[in-house]
């Protein structure tokens, strides 16, 4: 796959990361702008995941019906037109409604690019692609929150909704003319009225299931540091708005390292293997945090540390576990990639409400969240790891 096509992969995988984590340094702006406390503003980013969670299931199966083109521009149409929705959002309501379709717009280009990967590479190579994908849309938690905070502190949040808007305008340009259809004219187009009875066997795939909740459960904690953070950080330590960015950047830069030594890795080791090993230190970190954060230590940094572990963790642990359920999945890819999605983004959003509903005016509820998170995620990939051992041994000796 060329260097041209990652890039556009990677503006179009950026869209979730970038329209959430552009933002977070407006919250106390926008709570002040409407009248409101940060609790109520935090309602913006829910509605944003369950557009995600939601729009990801229509795009699978019409990806996997009319081809990835069209779907793809369509999204970034209506991404781009409820992006300037929320730039002139007369009240808080408004804004909830207009993120929420904003998400139903930008979850094609997480979608499609997912099975566009799929179409062209095998586990290894979709791994390893993966792992390349993160190092461009690793950039938008590093650069989209230190903007974000100079653009509030200089023309106000409104002006962040209007840069997404222009970005999405020029993402669908290069989607027109640089992105051709990948889905092979050979391959069987899956009608639109089966798309229950896939999503239906994709259920039933418990290595399948397995590996995106592994997935799934890991990008849930993560988000729950991405609703827990502006308050930590901004409110309850001090860190200006403008700074808050490169505290954000750093844990992002982590992401990205972690990622590229995966894909290195990924020619002596599975993608299986690596994951196996990644979800422990994710554990490890998670539970560091919240004994940490138990202690209400007045410096920030003890938090940070196993912060920084928990979210790099994710540089290995996403693109296997993404690549680990793909795997194989051929003329259902679309529906794959949108069901792994769904359930990826309906964890994060119930995920980062509980840090809201959690909300003492401490780390604690981020820190409680993140580890039962890694836990979970320990639990599912081992006994998936199990499933796929069964599955391999029982299809060698049928081979026999």
């Amino acid at each position: 796959m060329n260097f041209r096509i990652i890039l556009i992969l990677g503006a179009l995988t950026a869209f979730g990361p970038l329209a959430i984590d552009f933002y977070l340094p407006a919250f106390p702006s926008m709570a002040l702008a409407f009248g409101t406390d940060e609790k109520h503003v935090q309602m913006t980013l829910a509605a944003y995941f369950a557009g995600l969670s939601i729009g990801q299931l229509l795009y699978g199966p019409v990806a996997d019906r009319f081809g990835r083109r069209v779907p793809l521009l369509v999204g970034l149409t209506l991404f781009t037109l409820a992006s300037l929705a929320c730039a002139y959002a007369p009240n808080l309501e408004w804004l909830i409604g207009a993120r929420f379709v904003q998400a139903l717009g930008g979850c094609a280009g997480m979608v499609i690019s997912r099975a566009v990967v799929s179409d062209k590479c095998d586990a290894v190579g979709s791994a390893k692609v993966f792992s390349q994908l993160m190092l461009v849309m690793g950039l938008a938690p590093i650069l989209a929150p230190m903007l974000g905070g100079l653009l509030v502190n200089t023309t106000g949040w409104q002006s962040i909704f209007l840069v997404l808007t222009g970005f999405s305008a020029l993402a669908g340009l290069a989607v027109a003319l640089g992105l051709p259809e990948s889905m092979p004219a050979h391959m069987p187009r899956q009608p639109l009225s089966g798309a229950l009875r896939q999503y239906g066997r994709l259920l039933k795939d418990r290595v399948y299931l397995g590996h995106a909740l592994t997935g799934g459960i890991a990008i849930a904690g993560m988000f729950a540091y991405i609703a827990g953070s502006p308050f930590i950080f901004i409110k309850l330590y001090g860190v200006p708005a403008e700074h808050f960015g490169w505290l954000f950047g750093t844990n992002a830069a982590g992401f990205i390292l972690v990622a590229q030594v995966n894909a290195r890795l990924l020619a002596k080791r599975g993608p299986a293997f690596l994951l196996a090993r990644a979800v422990w230190v994710y554990l490890a970190a998670g539970l560091t945090l919240l004994a940490v954060s138990a202690l209400h230590t007045e410096s920030l940094w003890p938090l940070l540390i196993p912060l920084f572990i928990c979210v790099s963790s994710l540089g290995c642990i996403s693109p296997n576990a993404a690549a680990c359920a793909m795997n194989g999945q051929g003329g259902r890819a679309g529906s794959a990639s949108a069901l792994l999605g769904c359930m990826q983004f309906s964890v994060a959003a119930g995920a980062s409400a509980l840090v809201g509903v959690l909300h003492d005016g401490t780390a604690v509820p981020m820190a409680i969240v993140i580890s039962i998170c890694g836990v979970l995620v320990v639990c599912v990939a081992m006994l998936t790891r199990r499933l796929q051992n069964a599955r391999a041994l029982a299809q060698a000796q049928a081979e026999a």
